[in-house]
């Protein structure tokens, strides 16, 4: 097997055993890296120097006697999360050049667990979009298919897993962003509960909804890396205070007894035959398992979309105000007034998407408006949060499509913002409730991931990490790497 093949839990046993050491994994990556990412995309910048040294040193610290939770695995960051002395774009031209003099939360506890950063990866602007042609410097490409999209907005950090450019990474999740691309490059992909990780450092989209989260190739990977970067921050209000629980254990048990709910509105019209069959089959084998496998009905589902695209617009177009071409990022030259600088800056420095956005959330919020869809909006999300708690009075989880369709050729929808909104019908009712939700790969529809989604109650990792494990274990999905 190749040092790129290995998991997580397999690296860090090689390394502990001195089969191999981290300067050696390293180094494989970055070969790996610079081979296929001209092609692949997934990184819009790369750490080399940074990678080398971090690897050197957990070596060291190794030899010392350290055993922390990642001590020399390579991993990968989406180029929201601010880093140190690292150019951070969030994948904007308005941010080209912007270099943090700090780390978000995510990264300092990456590096405290002793990961070595590969570098950053490639996102749809803003972290808006389905498909991560919408950032500003480049389009990432499929690794089953490289003719396809990786889903959005974490593509690049999809796509460098699934290519084995990285063991593990990291993403956003505003309303599918993690979930969908693991679905569609065949990786596992885990959004926790809103406030299970801090926030701070990462560039805001939308403040309500956006939580981060790990991309790995197995649910244990996954469950290990979510212990690492979960927990309380003091510099993040949203962040729970509630202990972190070893997300490694609950990852093993059966699954006899459990009750598992199918809400019927996730089995969307024009969602692809061959999506509905390897979902349906996984199903089989949750029943096969053990588990109460039976149907539930969530009514406010079809409202998920349209009060998605009301609230997070309107938070970005909050967020959004600070870019002015005054404090940071880039600034239009030559303007003649300070109004004139903040059109100039605004207008060149946003992409078509995020300025879509920020149009449509200013006039929600407008006066006139604000009751008509505002308002309204949140009133459909409550709504959406009671569906959900009343299904998780008879269920322990629920368990539907994480897309309805496989990875869709690059450019399709890019005309039609529609359809590329409704790539995320699945997982925004989860965004809005606040719960978790993991994408597991079942299988495999016209030769391209297909995902499976289990959903939990809200700090119902454990009981998520549990039947997602369990069904990977059960499975005939073995993680593997496409060939480019």
């Amino acid at each position: 097997m190749e040092l790129h093949e290995l998991t997580v839990l397999r690296a860090l046993d090689a390394l502990r055993s001195r089969e191999v050491s981290s300067v050696e994994l390293t180094e494989a990556y970055l070969r790996r890296i610079e081979s296929l990412d001209h092609t692949l995309g997934a990184y819009l910048t790369v750490t080399a120097a940074r990678a080398r040294s971090d690897a050197r040193r957990a070596d060291e610290l190794r030899r010392r006697g350290d055993d922390a939770p990642l001590l020399g695995v390579p991993v990968a960051l989406k180029d929201i999360f601010c880093t140190n002395g690292i150019e951070t774009t969030c994948g904007s031209r308005i941010l080209k050049g912007f270099v943090p003099p700090y780390d978000a939360t995510v990264a300092t506890r990456l590096a405290e667990a002793g990961a070595v950063l590969l570098g950053k990866t490639n996102m749809d602007e803003f972290a808006m979009g389905s498909s991560t042609e919408n950032s500003a410097f480049q389009s990432t490409r499929n690794p089953w298919d490289l003719a396809r999209v990786p889903g959005g907005s974490s593509g690049g950090s999809a796509a460098a897993v699934a290519a084995g450019l990285a063991a593990a990474s990291l993403g956003t999740d505003t309303g599918g962003s993690i979930r969908q691309p693991a679905a569609l490059c065949g990786v596992v992909g885990f959004k926790p509960t809103y406030g299970r990780v801090s926030r701070y450092g990462m560039i805001a989209f939308a403040s309500s909804l956006d939580q981060a989260g790990p991309f790995t190739r197995t649910v244990a990977d996954c469950a290990l890396v979510l212990g690492v970067i979960a927990g309380h921050d003091p510099s993040d209000s949203t962040a729970l205070p509630d202990p972190v629980p070893d997300y490694q254990a609950s990852a093993d048990g059966e699954l006899r007894g459990l009750h598992v709910g199918v809400p019927d509105e996730y089995f969307v019209a024009g969602m692809e035959p061959g999506v509905e069959r390897a979902v349906r089959g996984a199903l089989d084998t949750l029943t096969e398992l053990g588990a109460d496998v039976r149907p539930v009905s969530m009514p406010h589902t079809s409202y998920a979309l349209a009060a998605y695209y009301l609230i997070a617009p309107a938070e970005a177009s909050a967020n959004l105000a600070r870019y002015d071409g005054v404090k940071y990022g880039y600034r239009a030259p030559n303007a003649n007034t300070t109004l004139d600088a903040y059109l100039r800056t605004r207008g060149e420095g946003f992409g078509p998407e995020v300025k879509r956005r920020i149009m449509l959330g200013t006039y929600a919020l407008s006066s006139g408006y604000y009751d008509a869809y505002y308002v309204k909006a949140q009133k459909i999300r409550t709504l959406i949060k009671a569906d959900f708690d009343r299904a998780f009075e008879s269920f322990d989880v629920l368990v539907a499509p994480t897309s309805p369709t496989v990875a869709f050729p690059l450019g399709a929808k890019t005309a039609d913002p529609l359809a590329m909104y409704l790539s995320d019908v699945c997982t925004l009712p989860v965004s809005l409730a606040g719960l978790p939700g993991l994408n597991v790969p079942c299988g495999l529809a016209d030769e391209m991931p297909v995902g499976l989604q289990i959903i939990g109650p809200a700090l119902g990792e454990e009981t998520v990490l549990r039947v997602g494990a369990a069904y990977e274990r059960a499975s005939a999905w073995q993680p593997r790497i496409p060939e480019i």
